[in-house]
């Protein structure tokens, strides 16, 4: 995260406003995503998304190194759901037990796209954000418990330490030899198994940290800010941004009439 903040320095737009800004307006983007599960409406988000994305400052290798785990993770997904759903209209594909329509396509296509426009927002908004200065926000904004706050920071400044923390716990559970033989299940079991370890250890890690934090002052109820957080007109233009993308994708969804809310699909 650091190296993006400092490879974009002040050219980037979005480095530069609020964290709560561009939290609003990925909470009305995702809100409207949340709701339908049409391929028109994440189509036009997506697209809205990709424009704006020079404004973050970042490279679609570096969105590539970051958010690859949700773009396969909707890829498949997408496929899933295009050869399981239930088939309406013309049959595409029958091979027995798999089969994809006309109708099951259109949902697979409208989960992979809506899948890739909730993404990216988030992954541009992890990208592009200080944790200093979310956690500023957060705490002189929006009147968090400091406990909250230092917590967030804590875990968010320790993001970068997870890779390492991974391969040790790797090496050390291989020294056991834990998971480094066996069949496919085993070593999947091996790995979830390290995945829980990785979670326990930062959660401990964070927590500890913020404790250490709060008490040498940082949680005082009377304290100062070496950078106090503001809003500005840029806020206001990212907050407008938000909400232009959410009511362009709906108002493009009931204008191709392919608006489906989430709750009226089986009815």
């Amino acid at each position: 995260m650091r190296e993006a903040l400092t490879l974009t320095g002040n050219r980037a737009v979005l480095t530069r406003a609020n964290p709560l800004a561009k939290f609003a307006a990925v909470f009305l983007i995702t809100l409207v995503l949340a709701l339908s599960i049409d391929w028109m409406s994440a189509s036009v988000a997506l697209a809205c998304e990709l424009l704006v994305f020079p404004l973050a400052g970042l490279t679609f290798s570096l969105l590539w190194q970051r958010g690859w785990p949700l773009i396969l993770a909707a890829a498949v997904g997408g496929w899933s759901t295009s050869i399981l759903a239930p088939d309406s209209g013309r049959i595409l594909l029958d091979v027995g037990l798999w089969s994809m329509s006309d109708g099951s396509l259109q949902l697979g296509l409208g989960f992979l796209l809506r899948g890739l426009a909730i993404a990216l927002p988030a992954v541009l908004l992890m990208s592009c954000t200080d944790p200093t200065d979310l956690a500023d926000a957060l705490a002189q904004k929006a009147r968090l418990p400091h406990r909250f706050v230092l917590g967030t920071l804590a875990a968010m400044r320790l993001v970068g330490l997870m890779a390492e923390e991974w391969q040790t716990i790797g090496m050390a559970r291989r020294a056991r030899g834990v998971g480094s033989r066996g069949n496919p299940w085993q070593r999947m079991r091996a790995t979830l198994g390290q995945s829980f370890g990785l979670l326990v250890q930062a959660i401990r890690r964070a927590t500890r940290l913020a404790v250490t934090m709060e008490a040498r002052g940082f949680g005082g109820a009377s304290r100062t800010w070496a950078r106090v957080s503001t809003f500005s007109v840029l806020d206001v233009w990212v907050v407008l941004g938000g909400v232009l993308i959410a009511v362009g994708a709906v108002a493009a969804a009931l204008w191709a009439g392919t608006w489906n809310m989430v709750w009226l699909e089986g009815s």
